[in-house]
C-alpha cells in the first residue's frame, strides 16, 4: 500500500510538471481607482475594489431586471459565451494549442451548433404560436433536431479531417476540453432560460441567494474568519461559510416575501404573439397567494404568535436559499480545484478583484441545475397554455380528432351531459 502511494504520488508530480505555467493575468484595475486606494494595504484594497465592483454589477443587474425578460435572456447568453470563451482559452494556453489546425473554429462551431440545438427547443416549446405564422419557420421547427445532428456531425467530420500525426492525443485532449466545457455552460445556462420562463422569481431568488451567501460569506470570512474550511480554497473559512448560510436563508424568506406580491415577478413569462412582445400577466397561482400557518408549538413560546401569514413560495425559498449556501460553494470548490490543477489564479481578468466571468459563476450554473430539478419534481405540474399552443398548431383533422376524444372523455366522467353529444 506504502509503494501504491508513493507511485500514485510521483505520478501526481509528473502530471503537474508536464502542465506549463500560464502566464498570470494582468491587472485591469482602472488607474483611477488604483490613484485611490494606493495608500491602503493590498487587503483593504482588494476589499474596496471588490467592493466598489460589487456594487456596480448588482446596480446593472436590477436595470437589465427592469429592462424586461429579453434582456435578462440575452445577458445570459451573453455570460455563457464568455464563461465559454475564458474556458476554453486556458486549454489553448495550457495545451500550447497554437498549431492545432482548426482548433479555435471548430470550439466555437460547435458552441454554435449546440446553441441552435437548445434555442431551437426553446423557440418549439414557447413559441408555437409565433412560429405557425411563418412558414420559413416551420420547416426549421418541423426539422429542428435533424437539421441539429447534421451541422453537429459536419463538425465532427471536420474534427477528424483536421487530424495530424504526432498531435492525436492533444487534439483528443482539446476535443475532449471542448465538449466538456459545452456541457458546463451551455447545457445549464439553457436550464437558466427555463427556470426564467416559469416565472422571473424562479430566476431571480436563487441567483440572488447565489449572490447574498458570496458577499456575506466574504464578509464574515474577512472579519471573523479564523478556521480553514477546505484546502481547495485556503481563503474559505468555517465562520465566513455559517455567516453566509443563515444571512442566505434571511434574505431568501424576506426578498421572497417581496418579490411575491407582484405579477411581473411570479408570472410564467409567455410571448404575445399579436404584439410580438413578452408578457407577465396572470391570475397568481397559490404560491404566491397569502395564507394563515399555524407556528409549531416549540416556537410559538419564542415568537409568542400562534399563527403566521405568508406565502407558500416562501417556504420554497427556504429549500433554494440552503442549497445555494450549503451545497452551491462546492461549485466554487470545484472551481478552485480546476484552477489549481493548472496552476492559474483565476479564469480571466475581465474583473479587477473579481477574476473572470466564470469566478463569479461558477456556483451559479450549479444552482440553476437544482433549480430546474426541483422546479420539475416539486413545483410544475401540467401546462395547459402550453398544451394549447401545441394544439393550435396541429392540422384542423388533428385538432377536430382531439375535440372529439376530449369531448368523450368528459361526457363519460360526467362533467358535460350527454345531451351535449353530436
Amino acid at each position: 500500500e506504502v509503494d501504491l502511494e508513493e507511485r500514485l504520488h510521483e505520478l501526481d508530480l509528473r502530471s503537474d510538471s508536464d502542465i506549463p505555467d500560464v502566464p498570470p493575468p494582468t491587472d485591469s484595475t482602472p488607474e483611477i481607482l488604483k490613484r485611490a486606494l494606493s495608500g491602503l494595504s493590498a487587503r483593504w484594497k482588494n476589499w474596496w475594489i471588490r467592493g466598489i465592483l460589487s456594487l456596480a454589477m448588482i446596480s446593472g443587474f436590477f436595470l437589465i431586471i427592469y429592462m424586461g425578460s429579453f434582456m435578462l435572456m440575452l445577458l445570459v447568453l451573453s455570460i455563457q459565451v464568455k464563461c465559454y470563451h475564458e474556458i476554453i482559452t486556458i486549454g489553448y494556453r495550457v495545451y500550447h494549442s497554437y498549431d492545432l489546425p482548426w482548433f479555435r473554429s471548430l470550439s466555437w462551431y460547435f458552441l454554435l451548433c449546440v446553441n441552435y440545438f437548445f434555442y431551437g427547443e426553446t423557440v418549439a416549446d414557447y413559441f408555437a404560436t409565433f412560429v405557425q405564422r411563418r412558414e420559413q419557420l416551420q420547416f426549421l421547427i418541423r426539422y429542428h433536431r435533424f437539421i441539429s445532428f447534421a451541422l453537429y456531425l459536419t463538425g465532427f467530420c471536420m474534427f477528424v479531417l483536421s487530424l495530424v500525426k504526432k498531435h492525436y492525443r492533444l487534439q483528443f485532449y482539446m476535443f475532449a476540453w471542448t465538449h466538456v466545457t459545452l456541457l458546463i455552460t451551455v447545457t445549464q445556462s439553457h436550464l437558466v432560460i427555463q427556470n426564467l420562463f416559469e416565472g422571473m422569481i424562479w430566476f431571480l431568488v436563487p441567483i440572488s441567494s447565489v449572490i447574498c451567501n458570496d458577499i456575506t460569506a466574504y464578509i464574515f470570512g474577512f472579519f471573523f474568519g479564523r478556521t480553514p474550511l477546505i484546502k481547495l480554497s485556503p481563503k474559505k473559512t468555517w465562520e465566513g461559510f455559517i455567516g453566509g448560510f443563515f444571512s442566505t436563508v434571511v434574505f431568501g424568506f424576506i426578498s421572497s416575501y417581496f418579490l411575491a406580491q407582484h405579477q411581473y415577478f411570479v408570472c410564467p413569462v409567455e410571448y404575445n404573439s399579436e404584439t410580438n412582445r413578452f408578457v407577465t400577466e396572470c391570475e397568481p397561482s397559490e404560491l404566491f397567494q397569502m395564507k394563515k400557518y399555524s407556528v409549531p408549538p416549540l416556537l410559538q413560546a419564542v415568537l409568542g404568535w400562534e399563527t403566521v401569514n405568508m406565502y407558500p413560495f416562501q417556504m420554497h425559498s427556504f429549500a433554494l436559499s440552503t442549497f445555494a449556501s450549503l451545497i452551491g460553494p462546492f461549485g466554487g470548490f470545484f472551481a478552485s480545484g480546476f484552477k489549481r490543477a493548472f496552476k492559474i489564479k483565476d479564469f480571466a481578468d475581465t474583473i479587477p478583484g473579481h477574476g473572470g466571468i466564470m469566478d463569479r459563476f461558477d456556483c451559479q450554473y450549479l444552482m440553476a441545475t437544482f433549480v430546474h430539478v426541483y422546479i420539475t419534481s416539486f413545483i410544475r405540474g401540467p401546462n395547459p397554455s402550453k398544451l394549447l399552443k401545441q394544439l393550435l398548431i396541429l392540422q384542423p383533422e388533428q385538432q377536430l380528432s382531439v375535440y372529439k376524444t376530449l369531448k368523450s372523455h368528459l361526457v363519460e366522467k360526467g362533467i358535460l351531459q350527454p345531451s351535449l353529444r353530436g
